[in-house]
This record gives structure tokens, C-alpha cells and sequence, in this order.
């Protein structure tokens, strides 16, 4: 064999095998991209059902059903309230608009007769506890609140809209009172050296920044605020419950108290559970409960 035609040879070799390498390679890629694919894919099709699951246990859900066999709408706020819920590894949020949700989807669906609404919760903010309190108040059909271990501050707020509240005589209810107290860094910082320096357009735009010392002008608009609230809270318990205002006025001082005290002192109806609303309920409205949540 001459060198020309070996070299050729050797040449037709290479070229071979490159293009076996390049088929491969590129065989291999369109895998690759394929697997990767497949797998972005199911991954979002579990997130998205995460989601779901989420939203039908938290946040707002299209899908409330409470069609079917049973009588009852079970609703419940658990954990702080807000007007919205968010997702949170550490706390448990419930949100108002998603309450209200639920209440108005109730009194749409036919075979809904009453209405249980289910309390656990230490409280929250003054908006989301008047939006629930006054859709339990436009309800036409029976509704109960039902506290379990806790139905404080804006949670109790909330159940006073309904027409009979329950609670065991171990439940803590009340905290009829408002607060907005916070840690304040201030003195730290200036024994660690840190400065605050304020950048702000508006004489209070920085009220209550945990950085600086609340000023006396300031506390006094702070309190000027908790006040109507608190007026608000206690002329709202007086009219829900049918209580004087100067009575509620008595025992708005912050503190909870045990459900045969409540019972005592009017913010509650009745002692029971779920068993004794069920009770109630099958004799109010003249047929066995079915309750569906």
C-alpha cells in the first residue's frame, strides 16, 4: 500500500468514527433533553397539586362543595387570622376573605341548613374579625360557633356574629382587648454602635420602627388608634351578645377566661362540644345532622 492510500484510509477512519461520535453525542442530548423534560414536568405537576392541597386547606378554594347529603357547613378558623391567609412552615394562618368564601358559598347550596363555624385560635387583626362577624350576621340560616381550645381577641370577635356560641368549660375565651406592643432595638443598637439614621419624608413616617425610641407624640397617637378599636370591639361583643356596653366594659381588659366564666358573664350560650352542638342543631332544625367541611 502506497503512503497516498493509507492516508486516505486513515483519513476515511476518522471521519467515520467522528461521525459515530456525533450521532452518538447527539442521540445521547435528545435524551437528556427529553428525561429533563419529563421531569420538569412531573415536578410541576406535584407542585401544582401541592398547591391545590394548600389552597384547599388554607387560601382561597373555587372548589367548596357542600353539596351532597349533608345539612350542615362545617367552617373553621384555626391558628392567627388575617384578611388573607399565607403559607407559613411555622404558624397557621386562616384568612378572612377565605372564611367569608365559605360562608356565602353555604347559603347558596340548597340542602345547607345551618351553619357550624369552628374556632381555634388566639386572635388576629380587627379588619379580618368584623369582615366574618358581620357575614355570620347577614346569614339568614341558624348559625353556631363552636370554641375548641382557644377563642381569643379577634377570634371571639369574629364568633360573636353568629347567632349561639358553644364552648367547653376548659375553652379560653375573651381577650376582649387590642394591642400593638413591640420590641424596641433602640438602646442595644447604641451600645453596639449602630446608628439609626432616619430617611424619611413625614414627621412620623417611621413610628414605631423597632430602631428608635417611640417618642410621646407618637405613643399618643398609637393608643389614640388602639382605643377605637377597642371601643369598636366592646360595643360589638355588647350588641352581638345583647350585653350592656358598661358590663363588656368591665371585663375588656385583655384577659381570657375559662368557658364556665364566659358562660357566667354572657359570651357564650351554651357548654358542649361538637356532640352538644349536634344535639342543638338536630333540634333546631327537626332532622339527624350530617356536617361536611
Amino acid at each position: 500500500m502506497t503512503k497516498e492510500k493509507f492516508q486516505e484510509k486513515n483519513i476515511r477512519s476518522l471521519v467515520k468514527i467522528a461521525w459515530i461520535t456525533f450521532i452518538t453525542i447527539t442521540a445521547l442530548g435528545v435524551w437528556v433533553i427529553i428525561f429533563l423534560g419529563v421531569s420538569v414536568l412531573n415536578d410541576y405537576a406535584e407542585y401544582d397539586d401541592s398547591w391545590d392541597d394548600w389552597d384547599d386547606g388554607y387560601g382561597y378554594s373555587e372548589s367548596a362543595d357542600f353539596s351532597g347529603s349533608c345539612n350542615v357547613a362545617g367552617i373553621a378558623l384555626q391558628g392567627e387570622l388575617y384578611t388573607y391567609a399565607y403559607e407559613d412552615a411555622e404558624t397557621t394562618t386562616t384568612g378572612s376573605e377565605d372564611i367569608v368564601f365559605l360562608i356565602e358559598e353555604a347559603t347558596k347550596t340548597e340542602n345547607i341548613k345551618a351553619i357550624l363555624f369552628e374556632i381555634d385560635s388566639l386572635g388576629g387583626t380587627p379588619v379580618a374579625a368584623q369582615e366574618i362577624e358581620q357575614a355570620l350576621k347577614r346569614v339568614e340560616i341558624p348559625t353556631v360557633a363552636l370554641i375548641r381550645e382557644y377563642g381569643d381577641s379577634a377570634a371571639y370577635w369574629a364568633a360573636t356574629g353568629a347567632d349561639t356560641i358553644f364552648a367547653s368549660k376548659l375553652s379560653d375565651v375573651g381577650s376582649i382587648g387590642v394591642t400593638a406592643s413591640y420590641f424596641d432595638s433602640n438602646e442595644f443598637n447604641n451600645k453596639e454602635g449602630y446608628t439609626f439614621n432616619q430617611l424619611s419624608t413625614g414627621k412620623f413616617k417611621d413610628m414605631m420602627s423597632p430602631e428608635k425610641e417611640l417618642t410621646k407624640e407618637e405613643r399618643g397617637l398609637i393608643m389614640r388608634d388602639l382605643k377605637i378599636i377597642h371601643n369598636e370591639f366592646v360595643q360589638t361583643v355588647a350588641e352581638n351578645r345583647k350585653l350592656s356596653i358598661a358590663k363588656v366594659a368591665l371585663i375588656a381588659d385583655g384577659s381570657s377566661m375559662l368557658g364556665e366564666a364566659a358562660l357566667n358573664a354572657g359570651l357564650i350560650d351554651q357548654l358542649g362540644g361538637e356532640y352538644e352542638v349536634k344535639s342543638f342543631l338536630t333540634e333546631k332544625l327537626g332532622e339527624e345532622v350530617e356536617i361536611c367541611w
